[in-house]
């Protein structure tokens, strides 16, 4: 760098030579998640309430598809993005819950990662679960949101307040849900439904805002 420059002066150099939209030090607006265009006032007001997010694992925190080794053992693959998602709403102080009709002991460790303690797996019947879930945290059904793939959810989609079905479900689920992402299971759905939750609740810039300044 010249001696005869600052180094704030080199740094507005090097950002018009590099085509920077913006001068280092100058904070960017960062903008809302564009789902929130394909969201109406009725859903909008069904996400306001939402204090606890529910989610299906397989096919919605991972792609649906199972791995397995020689020796029987299952390999599952989880989505950074949607684990970020997670940790967003739960510094927004909503809680995040996992029930899941398949039993391994990979979600328990993904679940750790995450912190997230409140996991139920080999479901087979979700509401009975769902309705303990809420009676001991003096919830009522519309303030959980559901994020579902297949015909198994549509029981508890069909008691929340805001239900979710992820891009690539089984046709049957879609009527049962208040909203259908863009993003597919474990690329990314659970992370739109975060961001999702976040803006529609006034929370985008003190959860977010921090990265941009």
């Amino acid at each position: 760098m010249p001696r005869d420059e600052s180094l704030k002066d080199y740094q507005k150099v090097m950002a018009k030579k590099l085509g920077f939209h913006k001068e280092p030090g100058q904070k960017k607006k960062i903008e809302g998640p564009s789902a929130l265009t394909r969201v109406t006032s009725d859903v909008r007001e069904r996400i306001e309430r939402v204090k606890i997010l529910i989610l299906d694992v397989d096919g919605v925190l991972t792609d649906g598809r199972l791995f397995y080794h020689d020796d029987g053992t299952e390999l599952k693959a989880f989505d950074v993005q949607d684990g970020y998602g997670i940790k967003m709403v739960q510094r927004a102080g909503i809680e995040v819950a996992l029930i899941s009709g398949r039993n391994a002991p990979a979600v328990d460790k993904r679940a750790r990662d995450l912190g997230i303690t409140a996991v139920f797996q080999n479901i087979k019947n979700k509401v009975p679960v769902f309705e303990s879930i809420l009676e001991e945290r003096g919830l009522a059904p519309e303030d959980a949101a559901f994020v579902g793939d297949d015909v198994v959810d549509i029981p508890v989609m069909s008691k929340v307040g805001f239900s979710v079905a992820v891009a690539g479900s089984s046709e049957h689920v879609i009527p049962a849900a208040h909203y259908v992402t863009l993003a597919p299971g474990g690329r990314g759905a659970v992370r739109e439904v975060a961001e999702l939750i976040i803006a529609v609740k006034g929370l985008w810039e003190e959860i977010l805002g921090r990265y941009f300044e």
